[in-house]
């Protein structure tokens, strides 16, 4: 039997069916065929055996990734995402519809954004069409095409190109998109409320963080419920930076609307009041809070309440972030985290008594589930064999240097984590960073 297989692996210490168990993993044609004790197949030729230092998690989904190709490579590309994703565990990303020029809007830019990818892609690829005013027309060929979901904004994007839509245009989209059996993934911040609020200038962090109060999403996610409970669509609220908002979610989840929410590394790890002025690596949007905001978003974690951590890659050049002006309103919104986001969220999971079972039900199971790939996100019989080989008690400290993302930029620099990725492994071969073999991902697929 065991030759029936192209590669076993034997591990002391599997992520498998919700709990930490010692298993054998049997591949078969990129797939998983078969988990059995660690004591089978002991004749088998093609086998890795790995020691108790380490864990085998499923290979991470990142749903949040902004990748900037075509277009604005120089901010980031697919060959540079997608190795500091392998880099950290990723084995599946999903790419997000701004940012490139073209803005994926209609099956011609999404045509170019695969076209880019294919040949590029070191891991698996799937991605998100946009919405945008005007656009409602573009959903169902873009579903038909393959998109795994639908983004849009309700205030400003930063870009342009992608202009947010109103909450009626939400509500149409969320009604379409409810028959196609696809979500919406939805920036929660209001336009109406940002309208009064004067932009932040300057190096002051409390300057940037007062001109996006916690209002201005918790007045959008109200507007989102409220919409999923009219449509019975289902509406995703995208990188939740305020804790206000989880009694919201808790009510809509009682109602059993079909809310989803997702939170980021960096608001359950750095917190307002450990932010120097002038460090403009930090900014983002919505900000990065305070501390007790922070404990509140893990006890939504515990409680359900938040489904899934994903990096909300933003990439930019170095130039874009102002960093020797320091200035929070001229700087690039966004944090570069895709290869660090594992060690970061279990250096602070472990201190609160969370297991990594918890942390691949965040980074795999949950995304992977919200783009609607079934294969992904578990070690399970018919699964793809994505796995990270993971040593949780090893510690690093960050060096920009040694990131790949394309601009060595991020608020994470010299600080210490728990937790090293040993192997990424895609459809039970170990990522090549010097072959591309990513896939192409459709909503669905087998």
């Amino acid at each position: 039997m065991s030759d029936d297989f192209d590669l076993i692996i034997r591990a002391a210490r599997v992520v498998c069916g919700g709990r930490e168990v010692s298993r054998a993993i049997g591949v078969r044609d990129g797939r998983i065929a078969a988990i059995e004790p660690i004591t089978a197949w002991p004749g088998a030729q093609a086998v890795l055996e790995l020691e108790g230092d380490v864990v085998v998690l499923p290979g991470l989904v990142d749903s949040h990734v902004h990748v900037c190709e075509p277009g604005n490579t120089e901010r980031e590309g697919f060959a540079t995402a997608t190795k500091a994703a392998a880099a950290g565990g990723i084995t599946t990303l999903i790419d997000m519809p701004l940012d490139s020029m073209p803005i994926t809007v209609d099956t011609a830019a999404l045509a170019a954004k695969r076209k880019a990818a294919e040949t590029q892609s070191h891991i698996d690829i799937g991605f998100l069409g946009g919405v945008i005013p005007g656009g409602l027309g573009e959903l169902v060929p873009l579903h038909e095409a393959g998109v795994v979901g639908f983004k849009c904004f309700l205030g400003d994007s930063g870009s342009p190109y992608f202009p947010p839509i109103s909450p009626g245009e939400m509500e149409e989209a969320l009604d379409m998109l409810r028959g196609l059996g696809s979500p919406l993934l939805i920036h929660a911040e209001s336009a109406e409320a940002a309208a009064s609020i004067a932009p932040a200038r300057g190096r002051k962090y409390g300057d940037y963080l007062a001109s996006h109060p916690r209002g201005l999403e918790n007045l959008a996610i109200a507007q989102i419920i409220e919409a999923a409970r009219k449509t019975g669509g289902h509406a995703h609220v995208l990188h939740l930076s305020s804790s206000d908002a989880l009694p919201m979610i808790a009510t809509a989840r009682r109602e059993q609307l079909r809310v989803t929410a997702e939170t980021c590394p960096h608001y359950l790890t750095l917190c307002a009041e450990e932010i120097p002025d002038g460090a403009t690596a930090f900014k983002c949007a919505p900000p990065i809070r305070e501390r007790a905001n922070q404990e509140l978003l893990w006890t939504g974690l515990r409680d359900g309440l938040l489904d899934l951590i994903v990096s909300d890659h933003s990439p930019s050049t170095v130039a874009m972030k102002q960093l020797d002006s320091g200035d929070f309103g001229t700087a690039w919104g966004g944090v570069s985290s895709l290869q660090l986001g594992l060690s970061i969220v279990w250096t602070a999971a472990r201190r609160r008594g969370f297991s990594l079972s918890d942390v691949a039900l965040w980074m795999a199971q949950g995304p992977a589930r919200l783009a609607g790939l079934e294969n992904k996100g578990r070690i399970a019989v018919g699964c793809d064999a994505d796995l990270c080989v993971f040593a949780p008690d090893e510690s690093f400290v960050v060096d920009p240097a040694h990131l790949l993302h394309r601009n060595p930029v991020t608020p994470y620099a010299g600080r210490e984590l728990m937790g090293v990725v040993r192997t990424t492994i895609l459809r039970g071969r170990e990522v090549d960073l010097v072959q591309p073999r990513g896939q192409m991902l459709r909503r669905g697929a087998a």
